[in-house]
Formats: structure tokens, C-alpha cells, sequence
């Protein structure tokens, strides 16, 4: 199970251009997979990611440890978000499995790009680093548009989007400055090619980083 879960939330490239980051947002990675040095939950970390204690590996469940080593050996090295969480094995489990069931859903009308485009623009909204630089990283992977997710950054009504791509962060921004949504909401998404259930999708997104975004304040 824990197979199927990494082979959907994470692909090795993905893994090996986030790693370069330096801003904080994922953990160091790439400079320690070429020394061969692999930080596990077990491990001292090399600098505080968290007011919260991480565990350590040996004292957290074996499917966790299972998901984080199959992680970390995919992309060289594990992301923050995995260590804070594990203090909590429970909402652990919950996160990533809904995470996984937004962003890498097979079925309705919206992208692997489009999904990302959602997370960058809400997140900065929100004011969140980490989500913005990870996922921004993971927009330029799947839609080969290398400056688009630094335009929306900057200013989502000014950046070149698509007809689409604007209706899917309109009804996005909607979500999550907690505008009141009425049925034009959904009539403009409606003329771009999408429906009601493409609309929950894009709110459901807004709605789980507007949360993820506020526990990283947190953490």
C-alpha cells in the first residue's frame, strides 16, 4: 500500500529539481545524496524545522517508516512536511491520503498543472513560503511553462494565464479569501469546460492548503 501511495504522491524528477531548493522549503537533499548522507526521522536534524518535537524513526509505526524510507530512496531526500507530521501517525495518514486523493486523481477536467497552479496561487495568498516555492517547482515540471508560476506570484490578475487556467484561479481565490459563492461562480467555470464536480475539486485544493498552509505557520 505504501508502494502505491509514493508511486502517485511522488516522482523521482520531481524529487531531484526540489531538492536543489534552498529557501527552507524542502529538506537540503541533493548535497547530501551526492556526499551519500541520508537524514531519516531517526537522525539529529542538521537545524530546527519545527516547535514541535520529531520523532525518532525507531519510535514511530512501521508504515510511516515504510512510506518515508520508500520517499527518501525515490528522491534522495525527505521533505520537512513528513517529519513534523509524524508526531502525529494518525493525521499523518489522513493528510497524505487526501492529498494524494486532490492531487493526483485521475478522473475530472483539471491538470497535474492546473492542481499545482491552484496550491501556488492560494498560498501565497496565505503567505505561505514553503508551499509557494515547492509547489511552484512542481507547476514548471508539469506544465513546461517556466516563468507562469512566478507570474502568479506576483500578481495572479496580471499573469499571461489561459481563459481556463484564470477561471480555475478566480473560482480558487473565491475559495480561499472566503467570498461569498454564488451560482456565477460556477457559470464561469462553466463556459471555460467545467462543472460542478471540477468546481469542488478546485475548492476542495483551496480549502486543504488554505489548512496546510496555516500548520506550517504553526510548526
Amino acid at each position: 500500500m505504501a508502494s502505491k501511495l509514493v508511486a502517485k504522491l511522488f516522482r523521482p524528477r520531481v524529487f531531484t529539481q526540489l531538492a536543489s531548493l534552498r529557501s527552507g522549503c524542502m529538506f537540503r537533499g541533493k548535497a547530501a545524496a551526492v556526499e551519500g548522507t541520508r537524514h531519516f526521522s531517526s537522525d539529529p536534524p542538521p537545524e530546527k524545522i519545527s516547535r514541535y518535537p520529531i520523532p525518532y524513526r525507531k519510535d514511530l509505526p512501521y508504515d510511516i517508516v515504510e512510506l518515508m524510507e520508500e520517499v527518501e530512496s525515490k528522491g534522495g531526500f525527505l521533505p520537512n512536511v513528513f517529519k513534523v507530521l509524524s508526531h502525529r501517525p494518525a493525521e499523518f495518514r489522513a493528510f497524505f491520503a487526501y492529498y494524494n486523493e486532490l492531487m493526483n486523481k485521475e478522473t475530472g477536467r483539471l491538470t497535474k498543472a492546473d492542481r499545482e497552479l491552484i496550491v501556488v496561487a492560494t498560498s501565497i495568498h496565505n503567505k505561505c513560503l514553503y508551499c509557494v516555492v515547492s509547489h511552484s517547482a512542481l507547476h514548471r515540471i508539469y506544465s513546461k511553462k517556466p516563468t507562469l508560476s512566478d507570474q502568479v506570484i506576483v500578481n495572479y490578475e496580471s499573469a499571461e494565464l489561459s481563459p481556463r487556467e484564470r477561471a480555475i484561479l478566480d473560482f480558487a481565490m473565491a475559495v480561499c479569501r472566503c467570498d461569498t459563492i454564488t451560482e456565477q461562480h460556477f457559470q464561469s467555470l462553466e463556459e471555460v469546460g467545467f462543472d460542478h464536480e471540477d468546481a469542488w475539486d478546485i475548492a476542495a485544493i483551496a480549502a486543504f492548503f488554505a489548512m496546510s498552509n496555516r500548520l506550517a505557520h504553526l510548526t
